[in-house]
C-alpha cells in the first residue's frame, strides 16, 4: 500500500500537460499493438511471400533512419505538441491505407509513410515530458511512463489475436476479412490519442537572437570527443539492431509457421514477452549496483544468448515460449542502463543527437535486415530457417556484447557512475 500510495502521490503532482500525454501514450500505444501483432499475417493472407513481409518492415524502419534526426530538429523548432499531432495524423492515413490496400507497392510506400510519421511522434515524448516536469519527478515519471507503454502493448497485442479470432471462428468470416477489421480497429483506437495531444498546452517558443554563423566543421570540430563517443555507442547499437532486425519484426510469424498457433495464442505469448520487459527492469539496478552499468549490460545480453538459441532450435512450443521470455527480459533489461550510460557521458548539447543517432542506426538494422531473414527461412523452411536465423541473430549480439565491454570498459570511459535514479 505504502508503494501504492507513493505512485497516487506522483501522479497527483504531474501537471495537466503530461497526464494529457500519458493518455495520449495509452491509445496510441494500445492502437499501435493491435496493428503491428496482426500486420504480418494481414500480408500473408493477402497471399503475398514472406520476402513482401519483409520489405515492408524494413522500409518501415528505413523511414525511421532516414527522417530521426530532423524530426528531432523539426521538434526542437516547431514545438513537440505541433509535431506530434502532425505524426498521429500522418501515421493515422497510413494505417487506415495499410488496412484496405492489397497493391504490394501501395503496401510498401504506406509502411515507409508510417516509418516516417511514427518517428515524430517517438523524438517528441521524452522532451515533452521533461520539459514539463521537475527534476524531482522525473525518475519516477519516466518509469510511469515507461510501465504504461507496455501495459498498453500488452493489451494490445492480446486484443488483436483475440478479435480476429473472434470474428473469423465467432462471426464465421474469413482470415482476410477478420484481420482487416481488426486493422481498422486498431487504427481507430490509435486516432483517439490525437485528442489528448490536441489539448496539451505548448509555451510558444522563443525565437533565437541573431547569432555569428558557425560552420558544419567548426562545430565538428568543438565537439569531436563528443561526436567521437556518440559513433561508439552508436556502433555497438547497430550491430545489435542488426540482429534484432533478424527476429523481433518477424516473432508472430516464427510461432504460427513452426507451432501453427492461433492469433490468440501468439498474442498472449507476445504481451507476455512485453510483461517480461517490465519485470525486467527491476532486475537491472542490482546487477549495476554489482558490477557497474558496462558489465551490467554485457552480462545481461550475455545471458540471454542461450534462452535466444532454444528458442529457434526447439519444437515445442512451450519450451519457445518461456525461452522467448526470458530472452526478452534479459536482452531488454539492458536497455536502460546503456541509455543511462550514454546519457551520462554526452554532454546536455549533445544528448538530443545522440538519442537520435542510435535510434536512426537500430533502425537501419532492421531495414537491412529485414529481407535478409524472410529470404532465409523462405528457403530453409519453417525449422531450419528460423534456426538459422535465430543462430545469427545470437552471433551478432556476441560481437556486440563483447565490442561493447572492450570499448566501454577503458579507462577513458571509466567516470564517476550516474545514481541509478536516471535510469528511466
Amino acid at each position: 500500500m505504502g508503494i501504492i500510495n507513493s505512485w497516487k502521490t506522483q501522479y497527483k503532482s504531474y501537471n495537466q500537460n503530461i497526464k494529457l500525454f500519458i493518455f495520449a501514450t495509452i491509445f496510441t500505444q494500445l492502437g499501435m499493438g493491435m496493428f503491428t501483432i496482426m500486420y504480418n499475417f494481414y500480408v500473408r493472407e493477402l497471399g503475398y511471400s514472406e520476402q513482401t513481409n519483409g520489405t515492408i518492415i524494413a522500409m518501415t524502419a528505413l523511414a525511421s533512419a532516414i527522417i530521426l534526426v530532423p524530426a528531432g530538429l523539426m521538434s526542437d523548432k516547431f514545438g513537440r505538441k505541433k509535431v506530434m499531432v502532425v505524426g498521429v495524423a500522418i501515421s493515422t492515413l497510413a494505417f487506415f491505407a495499410r488496412s484496405i490496400l492489397d497493391v504490394q507497392q501501395l503496401l510498401v510506400g504506406t509502411a515507409f509513410l508510417t516509418g516516417l510519421s511514427t518517428a515524430f511522434i517517438q523524438v517528441s515524448g521524452v522532451p515533452w515530458l521533461a520539459e514539463n516536469s521537475t527534476p524531482s519527478q522525473r525518475v519516477h515519471l519516466f518509469s510511469f511512463h515507461s510501465a504504461i507503454m507496455m501495459v498498453a502493448q500488452v493489451v494490445g497485442n492480446i486484443a488483436g489475436g483475440v478479435f480476429s479470432d473472434a470474428f473469423q471462428y465467432v462471426f464465421q468470416l474469413s482470415g482476410l476479412a477478420s484481420v482487416r477489421i481488426t486493422l481498422l480497429i486498431a487504427t481507430v483506437i490509435y486516432l483517439v490519442g490525437i485528442l489528448p495531444i490536441l489539448k496539451m498546452n505548448e509555451q510558444q517558443r522563443k525565437k533565437p537572437e541573431i547569432q555569428k554563423v558557425e560552420s558544419i566543421g567548426q562545430k565538428l570540430r568543438a565537439n569531436k570527443s563528443q561526436i567521437k563517443l556518440i559513433a561508439l555507442f552508436a556502433f555497438a547499437q547497430m550491430i545489435i539492431g542488426f540482429g534484432s532486425g533478424l527476429v523481433i519484426p518477424y516473432l508472430n510469424l516464427y510461432f504460427a509457421d513452426r507451432f501453427l498457433a492461433s492469433n490468440t495464442v501468439i498474442g498472449l505469448i507476445l504481451s507476455l514477452g512485453q510483461a517480461a520487459t517490465a519485470v525486467a527492469m527491476i532486475i537491472g539496478p542490482a546487477i549495476v549496483n554489482k558490477v557497474g552499468e558496462v558489465r551490467a549490460v554485457v552480462y545481461l545480453q550475455l545471458s540471454s544468448l542461450p534462452f535466444l538459441l532454444l528458442t529457434g532450435f526447439t519444437e515445442n512450443i512451450y519450451i519457445a515460449a518461456i525461452a522467448f521470455l526470458f530472452r526478452q527480459a534479459l536482452m531488454n533489461a539492458g536497455n536502460p542502463i546503456q541509455a543511462s550510460l550514454v546519457m551520462g557521458r554526452v554532454n546536455d548539447s549533445m544528448k538530443g543527437l545522440a538519442n537520435s543517432v542510435n535510434q536512426m542506426v537500430f533502425s537501419l538494422g532492421w531495414a537491412l535486415m529485414g529481407p535478409v531473414s524472410t529470404t532465409i527461412v523462405m528457403l530453409h523452411g519453417a525449422y531450419w530457417g528460423y534456426a538459422y536465423v535465430f543462430t545469427i541473430t545470437s552471433v551478432l549480439y556476441l560481437i556486440g556484447s563483447l565490442y561493447f565491454l572492450i570499448v566501454f570498459s577503458r579507462k577513458s570511459f571509466q567516470q564517476a557512475e550516474k545514481p541509478l535514479a536516471k535510469i528511466s
